[in-house]
């Protein structure tokens, strides 16, 4: 499996980006996948979780309200449409499938994808 991710870039605070992910190969069996994010010197952190068998979404709470974490049509891909973005939202962007659930972090046989940055100027 391949996650290739998009969609970065520098935005003002209060401004909006939406980033992409699109999982190729062996999908057939994957139904949850999620964002995480990195800021310099920080732990990779939760941002959003989606299972779309399920249909559930989970959210980390700095971001609760402003982020939303969707699939792409019925592809197995996912976006996440950012809004309000604030200075704290800099990090690298990850995208990663979950095999262990939307409440889980991407364990040995899930798989990341490459990044993308994000960096929002106060």
């Amino acid at each position: 499996v391949q996650l290739q991710a998009s969609g970065g870039g520098l935005v003002q605070a209060g401004g909006s980006l939406r980033l992409s992910c699109a999982a190729s190969g062996r999908t057939r069996n994957i139904h949850t996948m999620g964002w995480f994010r990195q800021a310099p010197g920080k732990e990779r952190d939760f941002v959003a979780t989606i299972n779309w068998s399920a249909r559930i979404t989970y959210y980390a709470d700095s971001v609760k309200g402003r982020f939303t974490i969707s699939r792409d049509g019925a592809k197995v891909a996912i976006t996440l449409q950012m809004n309000n973005l604030k200075p704290d939202d800099t990090a690298v962007y990850y995208c990663a499938t979950l095999r262990g659930g939307v409440d889980s972090y991407p364990g040995s046989d899930d798989y990341w994808g490459q990044g993308t940055q994000v960096t929002v100027s106060s």
